[in-house]
């Protein structure tokens, strides 16, 4: 096998720093394991940020989400451990990950995690577009 799992996030420079611009990721194969029984859970991941100077090479986010297939993690732990990482490796000025997990149980659970870098402020909002959920798929 050619690729390996891996903790590391690559980065590459922005290339329009002077924008800001949205940039949105759709991670439908997540999958962890429940640290109280074993058993795999599955999400769907959501990626929105809007990029400083770095941003975040999809191969190494590949590589890095396939890293925690094995590792047992709290659904609200595992996402904020990701938000965390992503934010450490880019630095954006902001970041918001949502996951949405498979019913376990009866049960869905949804986590949302942010980071707003400092002295940032969105711009206004001019709603011409939205990203709707699976809109990549055909």
């Amino acid at each position: 096998m050619a690729s390996q799992p891996s903790k590391t996030l690559e980065t590459f420079e922005n290339p329009n720093p002077e924008r800001d611009f949205h940039i949105h990721m759709e991670i439908p194969e997540f999958t962890c394991l429940c640290p109280k029984t074993g058993q795999p859970d599955f999400a769907t991941l959501y990626l929105d940020y809007i990029a400083d100077q770095k941003c975040v090479e999809l191969k190494s986010l590949k590589m890095y989400i396939w890293s925690f297939r094995n590792e047992g993690a709290f659904h609200e732990a595992v996402t904020n451990s990701i938000l965390n990482d992503l934010v450490a490796a880019t630095q954006p000025r902001f970041m918001r990950l949502t996951a949405k997990f498979y019913v376990r149980g009866g049960i869905f659970t949804n986590v949302v995690a942010e980071h707003r870098k400092p002295g940032w402020e969105p711009q206004p909002l001019v709603d011409l577009t939205a990203f709707a959920h699976q809109s990549n798929t055909r």
